[in-house]
C-alpha cells in the first residue's frame, strides 16, 4: 500500500483517500484490483456505481479523515478514520 505521505494522482494533485477492491491476509498483497481516489473536500452521500460493498482496502492521506457510513446517504453508522 503507498504511504499516507505519497497519495497523489499522475497529475500530481492532493488526495485525501484510495479505496482499493483486492485485499489479502498479506500485507504486501493488500491494495489492489480497481481504485477509487478521493479528493480533499469531497462529500459523496453515495458510492460510485459498482462501488457499494467493495472496498476491501483504503488508505487515508496526511491532514486527512475520512468519514463512512453504513447505510446510503449519510445514514446509519458512521466510522472515521484517519491516517
Amino acid at each position: 500500500c503507498p504511504s499516507a505521505s505519497d497519495l497523489r494522482p499522475t497529475e500530481g494533485t492532493r488526495l485525501c483517500a484510495l479505496f482499493y477492491t483486492d485485499n489479502s491476509p498479506y500485507y504486501d498483497q493488500c491494495c489492489s484490483g480497481e481504485v477509487l481516489e478521493v479528493l480533499p473536500d469531497s462529500d459523496v452521500p453515495y458510492m460510485p456505481h459498482g462501488w457499494a460493498g467493495t472496498v476491501s482496502s483504503l488508505v487515508v492521506g496526511t491532514r486527512c479523515e475520512l468519514t463512512v457510513w453504513s447505510r446510503p446517504a449519510k445514514k446509519g453508522n458512521s466510522k472515521k478514520f484517519s491516517a
